[in-house]
This record gives C-alpha cells, structure tokens and sequence, in this order.
C-alpha cells in the first residue's frame, strides 16, 4: 500500500483520502492480478471509472461498494460497525433501580377462632 501509514486521518483533505482508498484498490487489484478491464468488468463499471477510483477521483459510494466486493475486501467496513452503549448517567441510574437486598416476604397469618381477649 503505502510507505507510511496515516493515523491521523481527520488531518488528510479530501483529497488525499481519496488517493489513499484508490492505492488500497490499486494494490489489493495488483495483488490479484487483475487488470483494470477485468475488475471493471467484473464490478459493473467501465475501466475510465476505476482508474478515475484508483487515481484517487469523484465516485460514488456505490460504485466503490462494488469494487471492494469484487476483491473480497468489504471486511474495511467493520469500521462502521455501531455498537450501542450505554452513558454513565444512564448506568448509575439503572444501578440504583436494582434492588439491594432480598426481604423475607410477610405472608399473612391466620388469627384462630379461639382466642383469649
């Protein structure tokens, strides 16, 4: 892919986001020995689109969507995975609705017939 990975991606333009997901296509398309006509093919899309994709151009979502899928790379998108979670206001609350402590329940007792007062 690259010499030098980016850890801080807020830090890279648009621009250059977009060049680096068109070097990962490159080199995953390369590492399968694919040419740009037969990914393209195989994807849907005409061979100008993914070299505009590779070059690090305008595309769609979709289109690069169907690319990754055709190189068996959609895994990049456990990136978007959203996970639910709970805020720590909304823990402390749920902790302080639990009981905490069990009681012996009072059961009623019979008062007998015969009884002295």
């Amino acid at each position: 892919m690259t010499d030098k990975p980016f850890k801080d991606w807020a830090a890279m333009s648009d621009k250059a986001l977009a060049k680096y997901i068109g070097t990962f296509v490159r080199h995953h398309r390369m590492g399968q020995n694919k040419t740009q006509d037969e990914l393209a093919n195989a994807a849907g899309i005409s061979r100008s689109t993914l070299s505009l994709l590779e070059r690090g151009e305008t595309v769609t979502v979709s289109t690069l969507i169907q690319v990754l899928r055709v190189l068996d790379q959609l895994e990049v998108f456990n990136a978007f995975e959203v996970r639910e979670t709970i805020s720590p206001l909304a823990l402390a609350k749920q902790q302080k609705e639990k009981r905490q402590r069990a009681r012996k329940k009072l059961g009623h007792v019979p008062i007998t017939e015969d009884t002295n007062w």
